[in-house]
């Protein structure tokens, strides 16, 4: 880890974003770095989006340590990372959840299924399955979830993605069109949920399926 990228970490607990000793730790050891296009490594150590490519970007530092302390994904959780784009996150949650979780990602851009593969190869985990499958309506092969997150904005409260959460489970999504407001959604019983809600983010958009991009 280079000192520029412990900064970034150091400037992230510093402004609140970064709390959880697990999650601190998740981010000194997948660095950003490592999910970056060739040449912008350098920029990678900053405060603020990048892009990768197809309209899509590796998300904030800040807005990604952000929802996973929203999240606080555990040892052991079956994770849904919807929207993967460069693996980041992705990595992130293979490193929180362990061995013994499991993240199952989606990504609608066969392009970027092939980069985050290949930059989250680069830590060896066994626990990420990486799907190239559009996310509009969450995934329900591998249902119920402990956690799920959408690194992509949502027109509105996708209540078939709620439906695929366990009880007891957390959902962060960002949910707007110009800007955002990230939920976070628990699921308290069968039929109740709690919502808390975080205004002012920008997200890519996320794009509903059809029979071109199914």
């Amino acid at each position: 880890m280079s000192h520029a990228y412990q900064n970034l970490i150091d400037e992230l607990e510093t402004a609140g974003y970064l709390k959880t000793p697990e999650i601190i730790a998740a981010f000194r050891h997948v660095t950003r770095t490592a999910f970056v296009l060739p040449g912008l490594e350098h920029e990678s150590h900053y405060n603020f989006p990048l892009l990768i490519g197809y309209g899509q970007t590796i998300s904030q530092p800040a807005t990604v340590a952000f929802m996973l302390e929203l999240l606080q994904p555990k040892v052991g959780e079956k994770i849904l990372d919807v929207g993967f784009g460069s693996g980041w996150q992705t990595a992130l949650l293979a490193q929180l959840v362990g061995r013994i979780g499991q993240v199952i990602a989606l990504e609608r851009i066969p392009e970027l299924v092939d980069f985050a593969t290949k930059n989250i190869d680069k830590y060896h985990f066994d626990n990420v399955e990486l799907i190239m499958a559009n996310g509009f309506n969450g995934y329900t092969k591998y249902e119920p979830y402990d956690g799920i997150v959408v690194a992509a904005a949502a027109p509105q409260l996708p209540r078939i993605m709620l439906s695929q959460l366990k009880v007891g489970g957390r959902m962060i999504i960002p949910v707007g069109e110009d800007t955002q407001d990230i939920y976070l959604i628990k699921r308290d019983s069968e039929k109740n949920f709690k919502f808390q809600k975080f205004p002012w983010f920008l997200f890519v958009p996320l794009i509903p399926e059809t029979k071109e991009n199914s």
